[in-house]
């Protein structure tokens, strides 16, 4: 059931309303990591001596393009690292849209869900993001002390969080976070597991930037499902 749920999230990729979602999503976060990188180099210039005389040496002139290489090389792998949470905090603003597009294709006898108030999907996201961030820093302290267990601990690590906020997410938009909460708990194996379905794909680059919103299609179907 699982696989079919994400079968028909899979078929639906081409919708302009998930791929809307995914570049902006995207798009987004490339602004950010730029813009992050654009402070550097004005920190850089404005604290960053144009010379500076050293023992031995003499004067010094290049510190600035040291600098300015330096924060380059820095934010290469720091984009790498950032590129798939980030992406995600930013596509969590927007993946009512998603739900409400599967929702047209799949389920159109349904009627339009309450409004959400911004200001609760705007903290459920930035939690969603800390909690994702702090616990898999603890994990890459972690896991490698567990040898081939690592890639596994991954997995089930990111597939209960994964699976906990985008089937909350799901079902909040129809039942309520309360309500949503108890059917989690009455289906907290499936919904793990469909979890760690959806992080398989954060080994892949690229593949990885899809992964929010196949989520959040697959999670609908499945609130659909078990809701019955």
């Amino acid at each position: 059931m699982i696989f079919q749920d994400f079968m028909k999230s899979l078929s639906q990729l081409s919708d302009p309303r998930f791929r809307s979602v995914l570049w902006r999503g995207v798009g987004l976060s490339v602004l950010l990591l730029f813009a992050i990188y654009a402070l550097f180099v004005m920190a850089i210039k404005v604290f960053v001596p144009e010379a500076i005389d050293l023992p031995l040496i003499g004067e010094v002139t290049f510190l600035k393009s040291l600098f300015s290489w330096g924060t380059l090389l820095l934010m290469i792998p720091l984009s790498m690292l950032l590129m798939i949470p980030v992406a995600s905090a930013f596509t969590g603003f927007f993946l009512d849209e998603v739900a409400t597009a599967v929702e047209d294709r799949h389920y159109p006898y349904l009627a339009a869900p309450p409004s959400q108030p911004l200001g609760d999907t705007i903290v459920d996201t930035i939690n969603f993001f800390g909690l994702m961030i702090g616990l898999n820093i603890i994990g890459l302290i972690v896991f490698p002390f567990f040898g081939p267990l690592a890639p596994l601990m991954f997995l089930g690590l990111n597939g209960f969080l994964l699976g906990r906020e985008y089937f909350q997410m799901a079902a909040m938009r129809r039942i309520g976070r309360v309500e949503g909460r108890k059917l989690q708990r009455s289906n907290s194996g499936e919904i793990w597991l469909a979890g760690a379905l959806m992080a398989l794909p954060l080994f892949v680059p690229i593949v990885n930037l899809f992964v929010p919103v196949l989520a959040a299609a697959t999670f609908t179907h499945m609130f659909q499902r078990l809701r019955g």
